[in-house]
Parts: structure tokens; C-alpha cells; sequence
């Protein structure tokens, strides 16, 4: 198996695991986070009625203008900002934040950063 092939096993599996503990609710949503190679996204999710609450990522519209690469720390924060603020006028103020499987590094700890700048509570 490929070494690309055995790190997104892996990374599925630790995903695995920490869904198993983290489920969002009414009062405090999911905030889930999906990197790829040229992109990021990042939705709040309210698990007990299976409805996404916001999204936000470098493929949407008013992002595409703001963002040069959609595959750097850069990006990853203005995604975060806009989604902090998606969150404020839904008035969703805390959340428990999802990695999914991703190391809390580099982009993924650039989009947590901006949401807590932007008001919302881990």
C-alpha cells in the first residue's frame, strides 16, 4: 500500500475514535473541520437532528474574491472568520470542536484560532 493510501487510513481511523466521544447537540454544536490539498471546509453541525447549522469554506463565493491559494494557513483564517461570524448571527456561541482526525496543526489550528477570535467558545 502506498504511504498517501496508509496515512488516510489512519487518519479515518483516529476520525473513528474521536466521533465516538464528540457529538454535537442543540446547545453546543459540532464544528467540523475537512482539509484537502487545495481546499479547506469547516460546518457547525447539530447532530441530534442531523442539520447543518453554517458552513463555510474557500470554494464559497464570497471567499473565492478574499483567498489568493485556498490551501494555505492564510486561507484557512479567513474561513475561520467568516464562519465565526455565520455562527454570531445564528446565535451559536460555544461549540466542541471536531479535528477529524487531523493534527492540530498548520491550517486546521489557523481556522481554531480565528473562531475563537471571532467570539465562539471551544
Amino acid at each position: 500500500m502506498r504511504s498517501s493510501g496508509l496515512k488516510e487510513k489512519r487518519r479515518r481511523r483516529r476520525k473513528l475514535g474521536i466521533r465516538k466521544r464528540i457529538r454535537g447537540t442543540g446547545g453546543k454544536p459540532r464544528l467540523v473541520v475537512f482539509r484537502s490539498l487545495q481546499n479547506i471546509y469547516a460546518q457547525i453541525i447539530n447532530d441530534d437532528l442531523g442539520v447543518t447549522l453554517c458552513e463555510a469554506s474557500t470554494q464559497s463565493r464570497e471567499l473565492r474574491d478574499k483567498i489568493a491559494a485556498g490551501g494555505n494557513a492564510a486561507a484557512a483564517k479567513v474561513v475561520g472568520t467568516a464562519l465565526a461570524q455565520r455562527a454570531k448571527e445564528k446565535s451559536i456561541e460555544t461549540v466542541c470542536f471536531d479535528r477529524s482526525g487531523y493534527r492540530y496543526h498548520g491550517r486546521v489550528k489557523a481556522l481554531a484560532d480565528a473562531v475563537r477570535e471571532g467570539g465562539i467558545v471551544f
